[in-house]
């Protein structure tokens, strides 16, 4: 296949599955709308890096082989089920923030610099959570194979592939860091943030629903 055209045609179809909703959309949105943009575009970067991994080994030729062996993809799906329900249980024992907390959102202009009590995670922390809830989505082995099936060919150059899984990359960061920041508007995050633990017990509970999904369909 013509480089530009495998280019078109992968740019076309990873942006539609990157916008589609899933774990990662919830998680970003989730962590943004709570601990504001600084927080999201970081967790935007481990899953930016978690979709590095399934380019990798797309490239070796090891996704088929993944996407083939049942045994392989239910241990994937209890992993990444687990992983989903065990941020969806934090997500849902979030506390309603104080008076005096919601007063202070009321007088905080710029959010993106903004530092509430809660939020302690540390960086390499919110990378790992991003990072792993990509890694462990059981449907990127299956979406990698059809994908780079699109494109491949015996003559196709390593270098031609690169290209294909760094521009992959750039647009998936592209896309959360757009969520990111429409979602860290202070006008719509100081309304989020009044009613932030119902948020985060949505989808927390959005989160567990997901997970307990993944385990129950790998039966």
């Amino acid at each position: 296949m013509e480089f530009w055209h495998g280019f078109l045609l992968i740019t076309s179809v990873h942006l539609l599955a990157a916008a589609s909703p899933g774990p990662d959309f919830v998680l970003v949105s989730q962590q943004t709308l709570a601990k504001g943009r600084r927080t999201g575009l970081i967790c935007s970067l481990g899953i930016t890096l978690g979709l590095a991994v399934h380019i990798i080994y797309s490239v070796l030729g090891l996704a088929t082989l993944i996407a083939h062996s049942q045994p392989l993809l239910t241990a994937i799906k209890w992993l990444g089920g687990s992983y989903l329900i065990y941020l969806g249980w934090q997500g849902i024992q979030a506390k309603a923030k104080k008076p005096a907390d919601l007063d202070a959102i009321d007088s905080d202009a710029d959010i993106s610099i903004k530092k509430t009590p809660i939020d302690t995670d540390s960086t390499a922390s919110i990378l790992r959570r991003g990072f792993f809830c990509n890694v462990f989505n059981p449907k990127a082995p299956v979406y990698f194979v059809a994908i780079f099936t699109l494109v491949l060919s015996p003559d196709i150059p390593l270098w031609q592939l690169a290209i294909y899984g760094v521009w992959m990359m750039v647009l998936q960061m592209a896309w959360f860091s757009t969520v990111v920041m429409l979602l860290s508007i202070p006008a719509i995050h100081r309304r989020f943030q009044r009613f932030e633990h119902w948020i985060d017990r949505v989808l927390g509970t959005a989160m567990i629903i997901l997970g307990l999904n993944l385990i129950l369909r790998s039966r």
